[in-house]
């Protein structure tokens, strides 16, 4: 039986990580190495972690460099065939690892897994479902994003690759499934895995603008390495595209509907398909720009209520 290793990177998030932890501990996989680092909080976490200390592998509260870096530390102790890392925001569904390691070994040629996604309020209430899509190494280097909560991926393929890179703050788990992925096949399952906590606090909409910029950053990377240099080959222009389409999106998210709208502009101008996509983001943009954000505000609700509806 495969052990599993999670990471719980935290700091800070006392009022969520005590549901992020139980969702680890109360999996129905046996094999499930628990690893919890805090970033030196002060908020009650530590005591938070304490409550579960002996059910854990190993935990530390230390001041670090950034999430990366929490996140490096737990991979580095861990010893599991399957790793993944769950933030202390975001929680797991019932019966997932077990969903996982099933996966895994089924499919021997498999590196790297996903699969869909609930996207919750700061109260734990759903207002969407992400439902994701098999993707190949160049729909990620063309900024496919898949939900992180919702990735497990091999040890062996995580050395070949190597850790986080620290330097990225908001993007490095999407550099990494790039990386990961040069390693072998990845794998999507349409399962239900994980909830992935959207509020203020949330570097997605406390600091939206930084993704762009990380985004472009992955690009002139994946541009520099001679063993992409053939899968970025014909998908330049849709990378490029793709990389102001993310832009737009998370500064929306922000609150910057007027720099939205330009970066999605710019996506279209670069490769209209690109940007059609998320049309969604253009007029969501401009809702807000006429003062009209009521109206997406009421969309979402309605789109909530009908999500949860539809799981009765």
């Amino acid at each position: 039986m495969k052990l599993v290793s999670i990471i719980t990177p935290s700091f800070n998030q006392a009022r969520y990580l005590e549901q992020a932890i139980q969702s680890v501990l109360g999996q129905d996989y046996p094999r499930v190495e628990y690893i919890v680092v805090d970033g030196a909080s002060t908020d009650g976490s530590v005591e938070i972690v304490k409550k579960y200390e002996n059910k854990l592998a190993w935990w530390v509260s230390e001041k670090d460099m950034g999430q990366g870096d929490a996140i490096n530390k737990g991979l580095a102790r861990a010893k599991g065939e399957i790793v993944a890392w769950l933030n202390s925001d975001d929680y797991y569904l019932l019966g997932t690892i077990s969903a996982v390691v099933k996966i895994f070994e089924e499919n021997p040629d498999v590196v790297l897994v996903y699969g869909n996604m609930l996207a919750v309020d700061e109260h734990g209430k759903t207002f969407n479902t992400l439902a994701y899509k098999q993707l190949s190494l160049q729909d990620l280097l063309c900024f496919q994003i898949i939900g992180q909560p919702s990735v497990f991926f091999r040890r062996e393929a995580l050395e070949k690759a190597g850790f986080l890179d620290s330097t990225f703050h908001f993007l490095l788990d999407h550099h990494l499934w790039i990386r990961i992925a040069q390693h072998g096949k990845i794998l999507h399952v349409p399962q239900t895995w994980a909830a992935a906590r959207y509020h203020a606090e949330a570097k997605n909409r406390a600091k939206a603008v930084e993704f762009g910029r990380e985004a472009f950053r992955i690009l002139d990377w994946a541009k520099s390495q001679p063993d992409l240099a053939e899968s970025i080959t014909g998908v330049e222009r849709r990378a490029r595209a793709s990389a102001h389409r993310v832009d737009a999106r998370y500064l929306l998210d922000g609150g910057k509907s007027p720099l939205a709208w330009k970066a999605w502009m710019r996506a279209f101008f670069i490769h209209p398909p690109t940007a059609l996509v998320r049309l969604n983001i253009f007029v969501s943009a401009i809702l807000e720009l006429f003062g009209l954000g009521v109206l997406r505000s009421a969309f979402i609700s309605w789109k909530a209520k009908q999500l949860k509806e539809d799981r009765k």
